[in-house]
This record gives C-alpha cells, structure tokens and sequence, in this order.
C-alpha cells in the first residue's frame, strides 16, 4: 500500500492507501475522527467517503509537537511515497508498518526503526478504557522518547473501525503471503495500494516562537494590617502530548486547576465574614506553558521580582504550594527542593498535612520527596523548582512519588477527598488552629461545602478541549472562561500576557499541527511495470506490423483469400 504526503499549511489533504501511510522526518500523528478520553495517548479518526472499497477517503492528521529547544525533535515537512506492511513481514525497509495497539511493544518498534521503515501506524481501539493498563502505561512511557528521539520515521495514529480493520487484515494477508510468486501475481491483479496526498500545495510549516500565553492571578486580602504573610497557591493549565491537538490532560493539570477553582471558592467564602477573615494574604496563581519548563511562572517570577517596585511576592511570602496530578490515588507527595525547617510556616504546612491524613484520612499515604534543583538539566522536574531557584520557599504537592509517571484518568471522588484534605491544612495554618489545641479531626469544612459536582464539571470542560501551549490564544475559551471564574471569587484579577525574546526565544514550534489529507486506492507499482510492459508490446507488435504491411496483407490476403475450386 504507498502513501504519499506534503506537510505545507494548517490544512492538508492526504491520500491513503489500505496500509500505509508515510514517511517523513521525524514524528507525525494521525487523527481520523474519533477524539480520544486519555489525555497521554493520541487518537486517530478515519471519515472515509464511502466504503473501503472505494477509490477516495479523506481523514484529519494531527502533526507531532516540533519544539526546537536544545535539540530537534518533532516533524517540519515529510514527503513520502511507500508500501504497508505488517510487523510479521521480514522486510520493513522503506514500508510502512501498520500494528493495533494490542500488539505494539518496544521491540517491534525499535525494530521498525532499525530497519529504517518508511512509517509507522499504531491503530488505537475505540474503547480505551477496556486496553490492558500495562500496554497503556508501556505505551505512555515511550511516548517522551518519540518526541524526544530525532528520527527519520514518522509515527501516525488512527482510531479503530471497520474500515480500518479491513485495512489492517488486507495487509496482514499480504505480509504473511510475501515471497509467495502467485501471492505476488494476485497482488497485482486484485489487491490495491492507497496513496497519499496533500489537498492544497499550502506552503511550508511557519516557524515561531514561544510565548507564555495568558496567566492569571487573583487575591484574598488578608486582615490585621499591611505587612501579612501571603501564600501563593499555583497550578498550570496547559496540557502536553507529542500531537498538541490530542492533548487534553485530565490529571495533569486538569486536576490541579480545578483543585485551586475550588480553594478559591471555598476560601472566600471564609474571607467574606469577619469572624472567619485571616490574617493571611491568599494569592492564586494560574500559569501558562507548565509543560515547557514552566516558562510562564518564570516570566511572572521575573516581572514581579526583578520589574516591579511593589508585589505580594516581594513582600512576606509563607510559602508558594503547587499544586499537580492530584485527581487520582491514594497516596499524596510533598515535593520540596529543600526539608523545611521547624518553626516555619512551610513546616507548619507539613505538619498540618500529615496531622489531616492521621485523624481524617487513614487511607491516604502522605510522605515528604527531597529533590535537589539540577540547574544541569534542561527542563526542571516541578513547578516549585522555579520558585526554589528564586529563592521563595515552595513546594509541590502531587499524588505522583516522580515527575517521570502519568496517570491518565481522574477519580471525581479522589479529587474531591484531596482538594478537602488541602483545604482542611490550608485552613489548619492560616488560622493556627494546633497551637490553639484544636483537635486532628476537626473539620472546618464539611463534605458538602465541597462540591464533587463543581469539580467534575471544572475537569470535564478542561478535557473537552486541547489546552497544549502552541494553541491556546487570546480567543481561547480556556482563557475567557479561567478568567471568570476567577474574578467570580477573587478580587484584583489580572491577565498576564508575556511573549518571548524575539533575537533569543528558549523554545521554537511549527504550525500547522492540524491537518486534512485524503486517501485514494491505487495498484501497486508491479502492476504499473506490468502495464508498461504490455503496452510497449502492443506498440512494438503494431510498429512491425506498420514496417513490414506489405508482407502482413500478403499474409493476411492469403489467409482470407477464397481457394479456387478445380474441376
């Protein structure tokens, strides 16, 4: 089967041909119509006019992430004309591998690579839910390798359905028949090959810059003077996968953000009245680009400590609590740079943690992660570790023991169990309640105060929508709607906008990520060689025929002339 594709603008058409697909420079994903629930894995839709059986089909391709960082990675172009294959055919050179990803494992892929295969397409079921959690987890595991690899093999997804099986099952046939010659003579006769291409000629990928997109911050003012403490509570909101337009990061950070909705609401309510009015400044912070080393908390950290004159974050910072992937599990992190020392509030947050999880939570496991800040590394484990390098103490809270695990679904029932555990230490600190005596399980808010329904609905409308950094623009209805719900509860809400240096940008992406090709059923090149063959022989037999016509009437007039009868 060949395909054959050009990566010009924001829209391509490709032609597709029952096996193959591409090849290209490095990784491209495919998505054919159906969007899949898992934020990690990326899903493929295949809108075909009409049956397999036609000539035509279209579908959507989604082009991998292309950040230019310290190395390349990603796809710029791909031009790619070759034949499917299966991964039980011997010979993948310059073929395109076709695999369901009930099948896929590291070896077969590192053996497709090895043998320089043209493409790679990994069919992805319907039903994500019901795939084994190992071949997931095995499978979200390799996916930082594939956008971090540099390699000449593009990688496609599509989402599972008829169609696309009776594709998988043509060129199954055809791998494990190879070599057989009246295998070989029916492919050339019956069998069809689809071939790949673009739309429109739409021009090359355009290459930009990053910028932080649009953040947010908001404050409760505490009460008791000028000179309080303030805690910064922080979540990210973007999502990352290796084809922005199929990342929707249910858990990370979708959890976190609906996580700090729900703090803000329930703590001001608790600001409203004076009884309940601490003496502690609360700032919320939702930043952009997380998922690139946390470029918009370093531009706002920037702007706010080395630009401005007056800032909450100048002033009496307690400490800046992060809050990532903490809709599942039962276990929570404290990820700190740095052990806090006693009599400090960050300590004082420690032990208010661990004293909830003692007398209201005996399920959940609550430990303290050390990790130094590696400044050799390229790209910074936590979100606090950009806090820690500034010299503001912080820390991460995740129910992750490592930034290198996902976790690719949300419990609703878990997120709301832990926004109330962080509510009830929040609250523990702000109000000194332990040095006051007050009880373990003493419970400031009720079950009911948190709303599961808000939080559900807060990670479903996240979810709903790919949030990767590349995409999210002014006229986002991330950033509209982030923006009122924080103003809904908070006061002072400003939106930070900060784009990147232009001479020196630390990240550099591609358009064109979303796409539309179309796939038509052609024979194979033997048949077109066979063809060229039969037709020269027709022209060769008429150009004799043509030179030598005297001797052919002769011929002919013979044959056809009456015999004379004798009597």
């Amino acid at each position: 089967m060949i395909c054959n594709y050009t990566i010009n603008q924001n829209i391509v058409r490709i032609t597709i041909c029952p096996s193959a697909f591409i090849k290209s420079q490095n990784l491209i994903f495919i998505l054919i119509k159906v969007k899949t629930s898992c934020p990690l894995l990326l899903s493929v839709n295949f809108n075909s006019v009409g049956s397999i059986k036609s000539n035509l089909s279209y579908f959507y391709c989604i082009r991998t992430d292309d950040p230019c960082i310290s190395f390349p990675s990603g796809t710029r172009n791909a031009i790619l004309n070759t034949e499917a294959r299966t991964v039980e055919a011997e010979v993948l050179s310059r073929r395109c591998v076709i695999m369901r990803l009930a099948d896929f494992s590291y070896e077969e892929y590192q053996k497709a690579l090895r043998q320089s295969a043209g493409a790679v397409v990994i069919i992805l079921p319907k039903n994500m839910s019901a795939v084994p959690q190992d071949i997931v987890q095995q499978f979200m595991e390799l996916e930082p390798e594939m956008l971090a690899t540099e390699t000449i093999v593009p990688v496609y997804f599509a989402m599972e359905d008829d169609e696309l099986l009776s594709i998988y099952t043509q060129t199954l046939t055809s791998s494990s028949s190879q070599g057989s010659l009246s295998a070989a003579e029916g492919r050339v006769l019956k069998s069809g090959l689809i071939q790949v291409e673009e739309m429109a000629n739409v021009g090359w990928p355009f290459c930009k810059s990053f910028s932080s997109n649009f953040m947010f911050s908001g404050r409760l003012v505490g009460v008791g003077g000028e000179d309080l403490p303030t805690i910064v509570v922080v979540a990210h909101y973007d999502s990352f996968g290796v084809a922005p337009w199929l990342s929707y990061g249910a858990d990370s950070n979708g959890s976190g953000v609906s996580m700090l909705l729900e703090l803000a609401r329930l703590f001001s309510k608790l600001y409203t009245y004076k009884r309940t009015h601490a003496g502690y400044n609360l700032l919320f912070f939702v930043s952009g680009g997380g998922k690139f080393n946390y470029q918009g908390t370093k531009r706002w950290l920037e702007d706010n400590l080395d630009h401005t004159d007056s800032s909450l974050l100048q002033d009496n910072v307690a400490f800046v609590l992060c809050l990532d992937t903490l809709g599942n599990g039962d276990s929570l992190h404290l990820h700190v740079s740095k052990p806090p020392k006693e009599g400090t509030p960050q300590y004082s947050l420690l032990k208010e943690l661990e004293m909830v999880v003692a007398s209201q939570y005996p399920e959940v496991k609550f430990s303290m992660v050390h990790k130094k800040i590696n400044l050799a590394d390229d790209m910074l484990a936590w979100e606090h570790e950009r806090f820690g390098i500034r010299r503001l103490p912080a820390f991460t809270l995740s129910h992750l023991p490592s930034h290198r695990l996902a976790q690719p679904h949300v419990d609703v029932k878990k997120l709301g169990r832990n926004t109330k555990l962080v509510a009830e230490a929040l609250a523990r600190v702000i109000y000194n309640l332990t040095e006051k005596g007050a009880p373990g399980d003493l419970q400031i808010f009720t079950e009911q105060m948190v709303q599961e329904e808000q939080l559900s609905a807060v990670v479903d409308w996240l979810t709903a929508q790919p949030r990767a950094a590349q995409l999210v623009d002014k006229d986002s209805s991330v950033v509209s709607t982030l923006e009122y719900h924080l103003g809904h509860y908070l006061k002072d809400v400003k939106r930070h906008y900060v784009k990147a240096d232009k001479r020196d940008p630390e990240f550099v992406f591609y358009d064109q990520l979303k796409q539309t090709m179309n796939a038509y059923r052609v024979k194979p090149a033997i048949f077109d060689l066979l063809l060229a063959v039969c037709i020269a022989a027709y022209l060769g037999l008429m150009y004799l025929a043509i030179q030598n016509f005297g001797v052919l009437y002769s011929v002919v007039r013979r044959i056809t002339q009456p015999k004379t009868k004798t009597h």
